[in-house]
């Protein structure tokens, strides 16, 4: 587990999970975004990422202080596609 782009030590698990229901949990991999249009261009200020999340938690709804939550081995996919500097295009499904 990550927090302020640093491993925690932590161990994920239901029971961690149950015990920090809302705590934001940012697992496996981040991909910290630097946002190109005038209105996004403050996103790594704001520590906007694409990250790895829990299998407990819902995907497709707004429910993280703005990063894009995926399935952890999704983001460790991307992760390995995806070079340092390269440009990430994000759109609406």
């Amino acid at each position: 587990m990550l927090v302020a782009r640093a491993s925690t030590g932590e161990i994920f698990s239901k029971t961690l999970f149950n015990q920090n229901p809302d705590r934001d949990w940012i697992l496996t991999r981040i991909l910290w975004l630097e946002g190109v249009e005038a209105h996004n261009s403050n996103t790594k200020e704001r520590y906007i990422y694409i990250h790895g999340s829990p299998d407990e938690i819902p995907m497709g709804v707004p429910g993280s202080k703005g990063c894009i939550r995926i399935r952890n081995n999704d983001v460790i996919e991307l992760f390995e596609k995806v070079q340092i500097g390269e440009d990430v295009v994000i759109m609406k499904p």
